[in-house]
Parts: structure tokens; sequence; C-alpha cells
């Protein structure tokens, strides 16, 4: 049963690791298939380099299991609450990577102080209220506040990043931790300048419509 999507689930899991966005089990990533209403997800506390696609969990958006030996991850619900509520949405990712958690851990957003900023977020990466783990409260807290952005840092806790699959939402979390260290390392040394915002609009329309090979 959705033999490909095991397949990109289980490869981005593993990535996680590798780019240093999370550390032990910590973290993960889904896929959703929109013509079953199925859910990839990694299992609960299962060591990155241990992962195989045999071993994902399959679910379905009210969080049954369909498929699998393992138990899912204790961030499922979150993950189901978001593909039930943002139709576009058919990849998630979360990770507690260093630089964007310690903007969490503040309770602050990542401002558009970037064009990769402006580029990729459209924005500020917007922070989220502070939310218990295990049930729906971290999904609602995301549906109300990312809006059209493909991420929001969630406070006291990490990174959660959306796309269309899960390549874009894998992409997301990268930026946004690559954004996060350039933007801690210049409150180091000074005071960064915001992009306004008719710039951010124009500079994140480009990147839109116009680049790569699309």
């Amino acid at each position: 049963m959705l033999n490909e999507l095991k397949k990109q689930v289980c490869a981005f899991n593993q990535l996680l690791p590798k780019e240093g966005l999370v550390t032990m089990t910590s973290g993960n990533c889904s896929g959703l298939d929109r013509e079953t209403n199925l859910v990839v997800i990694k299992p609960s506390g299962v060591s990155f380099d241990k992962l195989s696609p045999d071993k994902m969990c399959v679910v379905d958006l009210n969080g049954r299991s369909v498929e699998g030996h393992y138990k899912p991850s204790t961030d499922t619900p979150t993950h189901l609450y978001v593909y039930r509520h943002l139709k576009h949405v058919g990849g998630i990712a979360h990770t507690h990577s260093n630089y964007a958690t310690s903007f969490a851990a503040l309770g602050k957003s990542i401002p558009p102080y970037l064009t990769a900023i402006a580029d990729e977020f459209g924005g500020a990466i917007p922070i989220g209220k502070y939310c218990k783990i295990g049930g729906d409260e971290i999904g609602q807290e995301i549906v109300r506040i990312i809006g059209n952005r493909p991420a929001i840092l969630m406070k006291n806790h990490g990174v959660f990043t959306v796309g269309k699959g899960i390549a874009e939402a894998f992409k997301a979390a990268v930026m946004v931790e690559d954004v996060a260290k350039t933007v801690h390392l210049s409150l180091l040394i000074g005071k960064p300048k915001l992009i306004p915002a008719q710039e951010v609009d124009r500079g994140h329309k480009r990147y839109m419509e116009k680049y790569g090979q699309g």
C-alpha cells in the first residue's frame, strides 16, 4: 500500500538528521495521498538510521491505523489536523533545528530581514503560542496562524513546515534553519534592517512565478 509514498517519507525522514534539523529520534516528516486520504508518517521513537519504507506507519485522517507494525509518531494528531483543515497541504515536516528553535524558545517570529525570507516565506516566519503535545492543540494553532506561509515556529517547541508535497515541506524546514542562523548571527553584531513590505511582496511574487525551470 502506497509504496512510493512510503519510500519518499522514509527518505525525507532520514534526511532530517543529515541536514542537522533533528537529533536522536526527535522530529518527523509525513505525506498525504489525497486519492485515498491516507497519511504515511514516521514510527514513534525509532532511530532514523533504522528506518525503512516497510516500517512507515499508514493512518487515515482520523488517526486509525491502516497498515504498519509500529505506533505512529506522537505528533500524528498534529499532522492529521493540518491535513484535514488545509486542503493545499500534502506534506509536513517537524523539526527542532537549533537556530530556528532558539527563536521559538523566546516566543519570537523571524522578521523579513533577508531576501531569502521574503522569497521563500513571503514575510515574517510567524510564531504560534505554546500548546500541549499529543492532541489537536498544535494543529489548531498552526491552522490559525500559518495562512499561506510554508512555516511556523511553535513557542517553546520547534518548527513545523508544510508544502504541496513532502519535498516542499522538507525544503522549507531547511530554509527556516538557514535563515534563522543568519538572523541570529546578525543580531549578535547589530540590529538588522527590515525589508519594506512592498518589496517583500514583490520579491515573493517574482520568486514564486519566475524562479526555477517550471
